[in-house]
């Protein structure tokens, strides 16, 4: 972790604290008595790959068909040792204190590490191989080091309070000035204010984090690179295409022809979930799925996780915050656990008592044919979608020759364009990649044919590769860095076809696409002069992903982009208004599958003590909220990576309901416009929102674009709840 993820640490960007056992957890050290001053002239940079500046078009790309394990340890201890010889330099500067020779000056430290970490963050992400699993268990705690050295250096951070002192009559513009007192205050919620024995338990603490951080990933990995195996009679109902998959996966684990392998992971689960009439394959499956990192032996997380919690508990009272979920939310938009907390107790009775009106209706409809069936969390999808078919004449297997995944990957670029005039053309072959699956697209602003960005797709699933979808960026836009192509990716778990075969995804997998292209959108709008505002608040970072959701069913999108993949039919309005008269049904499951989980994340990281059973406390929170019994948490703890593989979204799950607040309100202006297209919403959008960064405060940004705050009502609308 370098230097400006001290102020990036709520931004969307993965996290490289996913990492392991804490070896060289040193005391914390100033900068200056880390090592001596050295002048750059007096350093050789390595002959390593890594290490170079980034070549070829673009400003410069990385060079992924180089990248080697081997190489890392060296790339990575030359970044550190350069970061801090970086940072020395501001330290031992013997001119006063200023905004430009040490706040700005922060702002260009440590970018070749940036760099490396950059490439280090795909391999361990993308393709984490042995070596790289091993890689991420020794670095981690030593990149954590790394970064409390900078943070808990004494004479940096006098010459911080220096500049923040003095920030009133130095001249400074409101940006230069935000920037200032956000330093300033990062570096006092991470501790620059404590005495020199209580940093270094602070750094000791942060290093062991870091450690558990890798151990955890590295057991929900080995757990969902399992697999069920299912035999031609259990597989009745499965589509072809899911049926094909699981047939290719269990070739490729050379199990005997004829066989099928489910491999533990959503992508593979889910459809099985769905559509397996064989209700024995169903819970065998779920089982399997739910119990990741918690069936005991070498890869059960629950030690783990206790040690985590304890360790942020301690941390958190350390740094002198109540617990870990007010430490965590000093830096966000709700400010307060009990914001949040309001906010997600407002929505989850609807949710509930929906979830039993949709159990009631998948009773009835199941005990038509076996008197004797009681709906269990493994019959949810099979028979939401039995009563989906019933109600609205509709299915996911209706649907889904029209979802074809290239052409809704192009849909997704049409409506960028449409909305903000980014144009994306395939430049596959002329740049380096990582794996020969992925797809790489020019992106260039049609107003004038500028150079935004490159933009790489990670679409399929493989071994080693963690599961879900994100958005990850490795070169951003900063004036101040002289950056302004920017580099960056979605990565998706979509189950790759045989040869010559077509991709047909589920409208639940569209709307992931275009939620994770969302954040590729603002990304490569973003348009700030310091690197440290490219970062926004957790409960920020997913409003324009989920904003961008709400095209992928607009009229102009279907007609053009849902066709057959057969024939080459548009999708027949009669199946446009099937799913529009559906678009709120199932949202009891949607509502209280997620929100259960951001709740009992809440609920353990306000925990003072942080002394929990993980086991146990999810049962007990779970039970005090009334959870349903026929569902479970879409994450349940021992398998829960947002929180458990970093601090990114510890404390921090709810953010996806309170930016979901501003998304619905935000969608409602379209609406209130009288086109999804609007230009004039669509740049009122990207200039007051998307291009802003974190330049100005948050709230007070989408009150600027809407004339006042979200109304929750909107999010209730739209979930088809009853609005009080």
């Amino acid at each position: 972790m370098n230097l400006k993820a001290l102020l990036l640490a709520s931004a969307a960007a993965l996290s490289l604290a996913a990492c392991t056992t804490a070896t060289d957890t040193a005391p914390a050290q100033s900068a200056a008595d880390a090592a001596p001053a050295i002048t750059e002239a007096a350093v050789t940079v390595p002959d390593n790959i890594l290490l170079a500046d980034w070549t070829g078009p673009y400003d410069g790309v990385p060079p992924w068909d180089q990248v080697k394990p081997e190489l890392f340890p060296e790339a990575i201890q030359f970044g550190i040792d350069e970061q801090r010889r970086e940072v020395q330099a501001i330290v031992n500067n013997p001119e006063a204190p200023t905004f430009a020779n040490t706040v700005e000056a922060l702002e260009k430290v440590g970018q070749r590490l940036d760099r490396v970490l950059s490439m280090f963050g795909v391999m361990t992400s993308n393709m984490a191989t042995p070596a790289y699993q091993a890689l991420d268990k020794e670095w981690s705690p030593k990149l954590s080091a790394a970064s409390d050295e900078i943070t808990l250096d004494p004479k940096l951070f006098q010459r911080i309070k220096a500049v923040y002192d003095a920030r009133e009559g130095a001249g400074l513009d409101a940006k230069q000035q935000r920037l200032v007192t956000r330093l300033y205050e990062s570096f006092v919620r991470r501790g620059a204010n404590l005495a020199p024995e209580q940093k270094q338990q602070l750094s000791a603490y942060n290093s062991e984090l870091a450690a558990k951080f890798a151990t955890f990933s590295e057991k929900v990995l080995a757990d969902e690179s399992t697999h069920i195996v299912a035999s031609e009679a259990e597989m009745k109902g499965v589509p072809a295409d899911i049926k094909a998959a699981a047939a290719a996966a269990a070739k490729e684990r050379g199990l005997p022809a004829g066989s099928y392998a489910i491999v533990n992971t959503r992508s593979a689960v889910d459809p099985v979930l769905t559509f397996a009439d064989n209700r024995a394959l169903r819970e065998k499956v779920w089982r399997a799925f739910v119990n990741r990192g918690d069936n005991g032996g070498a890869t059960d997380t629950n030690q783990t996780i206790a040690e985590i919690v304890k360790l942020r508990a301690d941390r958190a009272k350390l740094l002198g915050f109540a617990n870990h979920a007010d430490f965590r939310m000093q830096d966000t938009m709700a400010k307060t656990p009990a914001r949040a907390m309001e906010l997600m107790m407002r929505v989850w009775p609807a949710a509930a008592a929906r979830v039993r009106e949709e159990v009631s209706d998948m009773q009835a409809l199941a005990r038509k044919t076996d008197p004797k069936l009681t709906i269990e969390p493994w019959d949810y999808r099979y028979y939401q979608e039995k009563v989906r078919k019933d109600r609205y004449n509709l299915s996911q297997e209706e649907v889904k020759p029209y979802f074809e995944l290239n052409n809704i990957i192009e849909a997704s670029y049409w409506a960028a364009g449409e909305l903000y005039g980014l144009d994306f053309k395939e430049i596959t072959g002329t740049v380096p990649t990582w794996n020969p699956d992925i797809r790489v697209y020019s992106v260039t602003d049609r107003r004038d044919g500028h150079q935004v960005g490159v933009f790489y797709r990670d679409d399929y699933a493989r071994t080693g590769k963690r599961s879900g979808a994100w958005a990850t960026t490795y070169r951003s836009r900063a004036g101040l860095l002289g950056d302004q192509i920017v580099l960056g990716s979605n990565n998706n778990n979509f189950v790759k076809p045989a040869p010559g075969e077509p991709v047909l995804i589920s409208l639940d997998d569209a709307e992931t696409l275009f939620h994770e292209f969302g954040h590729a959108i603002h990304y490569f709008l973003s348009d700030v002069h310091y690197p440290s505002f490219g970062g926004t608040p957790r409960d920020f970072v997913e409003y324009p992903s989920q904003v961008n959701e709400n095209w992928l069913l607009t009229q102009p999108v279907l007609s053009r982009f849902a066709k057959h993949y057969k024939t080459g039919a548009p999708m027949p309005q009669s199946l446009i208004e099937k799913i529009d008269r559906a678009s709120t049904f199932n949202q009891g499951f949607a509502t209280a599958e997620y929100l259960s989980s951001a709740i009992v994340d809440m609920m353990l990281h306000m925990d003072p003590d942080g002394v929990v059973d993980p086991d146990s406390f999810e049962r007990q929170a779970l039970a005090k909220i009334g959870m349903p019994k026929e569902l479970v948490m879409r994450h349940r703890l021992p398998q829960f990576n947002h929180l458990f593989s970093s601090d990114a979204y510890s404390a921090g799950y709810y953010s996806y309901l309170w930016s979901e607040t501003m998304d619905a309100d935000t969608w409602a202006a379209f609406e209130e416009a009288g086109n999804p297209f609007d230009k004039a919403t669509a740049d009122r959008f990207r200039q007051t929102l998307l291009s802003t960064g974190n330049e100005t405060d948050r709230a007070e940004a989408y009150r600027a674009f809407r004339g006042r705050d979200p109304d929750v009502k909107a999010l209730m609308r739209k979930r088809g709840f009853p609005v009080q």
